[in-house]
Formats: C-alpha cells, sequence, structure tokens
C-alpha cells in the first residue's frame, strides 16, 4: 500500500478514488438466488457478522472482531470453493472444523449450495461456465483424467461466473464514467482501473461532480437483486485517497 504514495496527480487537482463494496458477493447473491443472502444485502446488514452468528451459533451482538474475521474468510473462501483443508490453514484450525464451518455456511445459504454444484455440472456438460452478462470461460480441466487438474477445474467452474461478472461490472462502471466525463466537457480523467476500484485525477472544482457520477455509474452499472454500493473518498495522493 506505501508504493501508491507515489502516484500523485498533477498541479490543481486531487484524486478521487471509488471501489465496489463486496462485490464479488454481492454477484453471488444475486447469482445464487439465496433469499437469506439478498435479504441481508437489501436490509443493508453486516454480512460478515450475520455469518459469523450463524455458522458460530452466536447472538448476533456477541460477535466479536475475531469471529467476525473468520466469518469473512469463509464468505469469501466459498466463492473461490475453498476447501476445508485450504480454510483451516487459512484460519489455523482443523480441517474437521473448518469442514463443519463449510457446513453450516451451506446450511445458512442453501442456494448458494445449489448454485456452486449447478456450476460445475453445467460446465461438465457443456465445457464452459458462463458470467451474468454471458461471456464464457472454457473449463478444459474438468475432463481431465487427473484428480488435481479436475478439482481446480471445479473451483474455476464455481468461481469464474461470480468473479467474472464483478469483471464485467467494473468494466462497465469504466466505461461510463469515462463517457460521462466526456459527455461533459470536464478536465478531469480517468486513468486508473484495478480490480474493483476506479481512481479519476480531478479538477479541485470538480470534486463534487465527478463524485456524483462515479456514484451514479458504477452504481446503476448492473441491475442485481442487491445493491451496488461503493466507498468514495479524496486525496493529494493515491495512498490517501484510498
Amino acid at each position: 500500500r506505501e508504493i501508491r504514495k507515489v502516484f500523485i496527480p498533477e498541479e490543481g487537482s486531487v484524486f478521487v478514488d471509488a471501489d465496489y463494496s463486496q462485490i464479488e458477493l454481492r454477484v453471488l447473491a444475486h447469482m445464487s438466488g439465496d433469499a437469506a443472502l439478498i435479504a441481508a444485502y437489501q436490509a443493508d446488514e453486516d454480512i460478515h457478522a450475520i455469518t459469523a452468528s450463524q455458522v458460530f451459533d452466536v447472538p448476533l451482538d456477541q460477535v466479536d472482531s475475531t469471529l467476525r474475521r473468520k466469518a469473512k474468510a469463509v464468505n469469501f473462501g466459498i466463492v473461490y470453493g475453498i476447501s476445508s483443508f485450504g480454510l483451516g490453514q487459512d484460519l489455523d484450525i482443523s480441517r474437521k472444523e473448518a469442514e463443519g464451518y463449510i457446513e453450516k455456511y451451506f446450511a445458512t445459504y442453501k442456494n448458494i449450495k445449489l448454485f456452486l454444484d449447478r456450476q460445475v455440472e453445467e460446465a461438465k456438460a457443456d465445457g464452459v461456465v458462463r458470467t451474468m452478462f454471458g461471456r464464457i470461460r472454457p473449463v478444459p480441466e474438468l475432463r481431465s483424467s487427473n484428480f488435481m487438474t479436475r478439482s481446480f477445474g471445479e473451483r474455476v467452474a464455481m468461481n469464474s461466473p461470480i468473479q467474472g461478472t464483478a469483471a464485467d461490472i467494473i468494466k462497465i462502471a469504466m466505461f461510463r464514467v469515462n463517457m460521462e466525463l466526456k459527455k461533459r466537457g470536464l478536465k478531469s480523467r480517468l486513468i486508473l482501473q484495478i480490480h474493483d476500484e476506479l481512481l479519476v485525477e480531478t479538477a479541485k472544482d470538480e470534486v463534487d461532480i465527478v463524485k456524483e457520477i462515479m456514484e451514479k455509474e458504477m452504481m446503476g452499472a448492473a441491475d442485481m437483486a442487491v445493491p451496488l454500493e461503493i466507498g468514495i473518498s479524496e486525496g493529494d495522493n493515491w495512498y490517501d485517497a484510498k
């Protein structure tokens, strides 16, 4: 993160930085149609705290930072098709305990398990998986005779529709923000896209309008069952703007 300090805007400008909040989990909620996850996002609740409460069997108001951190690892691990072995390593717990966490997660969010299994089955049948926008990712690994390669293919089949859709969304947002800046004849310019983040070199007298454009175009980049949320900030270098 420290290296971000060397990125500075031209004189008379600041950086305005916006990034999506938990975009992959929001995509997962939409694509799986899981009612519990969708409801949590629609109510603007702390998804990691809720998962911690459900998976670790503690009241929501007793979820501490340690439990929340563990739940966050489970939430994002599920997106990447993590194994009980991998989760156990991440959390420094036994494989059996990690397996219990994953099972409890799928018991809480039943449609997510069905969705992930469906991605693997469709990939085995069709040889590809698709993002929400129809972009294709071939998964030839599923036809391998090697168990490790097939296991990798299963993780790819689970993750690619989610991560690929998140990538599609940021590209749509990037295009729309750029076009709107040009359409309005602003001096500010979009200079960088990093994963789920956009960085605009913003003239100081255009900060408010640039923030308004980024909020509108990024949050409206996809029509989903859950809202797209962003965090937005400004600074005199990329480090301070993040």
